[in-house]
């Protein structure tokens, strides 16, 4: 499948469910942004020379971690069951989602520094960072996937991170093309946020959350893309 179809497809799931999707996900959203927007500016009074961090800013990065884990656990299930035809409460979904938060936020944290470590190592060469950022977003590229390995196929976060690489191989170009459409939402969010954070906290949360929930679009085109190219136990047996 052409990924014009495939985004136009996501497009039209994201547009069909924008309303369950917002019960769903937005009150994560809003918890998510407003402890990122604590942290950054707890980042911006600190002293440069000598910042200082101490418990309640390590167990509100804890909180972050754990809420964003819930958010992609009930996301990625919900599109899981819409894609067998079910259609559950947003209250089924999210309780449902739990037993999935401790192995995604596993799986995040152990692929979110594989990704984040080229960028890390040559940021300490100077011009070289620009190779970094390019082995990152191909590391990404290749483990964008992990989510789905965790959720749809009970995989194991370890397992997940290998099965993702493996998947990913052939769709590697699409998978990039999808992800990079975080750049204009990220230019987009934060032309807004900057106004709004003249107007005040209130509504830069409301600004924050309100792209982040747009960014979802993203997920879903990964998962489309994910279920168009995945191999089912059937198909395995009738390739055999």
């Amino acid at each position: 499948m052409s990924l014009f179809a495939i985004l136009t497809e996501a497009f039209n799931f994201f547009r069909n469910h924008i309303r369950q999707l917002a019960v769903l996900t937005l009150p994560l959203l809003l918890i998510q942004v407003a402890i990122q927007l604590w942290l950054g500016n707890e980042m911006l009074q600190a002293d440069a020379e000598n910042p200082q961090f101490g418990a309640v800013h390590a167990a509100a990065m804890m909180v972050l971690l754990l809420v964003f884990s819930f958010l992609i656990a009930a996301l990625t299930l919900y599109l899981e069951l819409r894609s067998q035809g079910h259609d559950l409460a947003p209250a089924q979904i999210l309780k449902a989602s739990l037993p999935f938060v401790p192995p995604l936020l596993l799986a995040g944290v152990f692929s979110g520094l594989a990704i984040l470590a080229p960028v890390m190592i040559f940021a300490a060469f100077g011009p070289l960072w620009l190779i970094g950022l390019i082995v990152s977003l191909y590391l990404f590229s290749r483990l964008a996937y992990v989510n789905f390995m965790v959720v749809v196929e009970r995989l194991t976060p370890l397992e997940a991170i290998k099965s993702s690489f493996k998947f990913s191989g052939p769709i590697t170009i699409k998978t990039i093309a999808v992800l990079l459409l975080y750049v204009p939402l990220s230019l987009l969010a934060g032309m807004f946020s900057q106004v709004a954070m003249q107007v005040g906290f209130p509504l830069q949360l409301v600004v924050e959350a309100t792209f982040s929930f747009l960014g979802l679009f993203v997920n879903i085109a990964l998962f489309r893309l994910y279920m168009v190219n995945r191999k089912t136990p059937d198909a395995d047996k009738a390739e055999g």
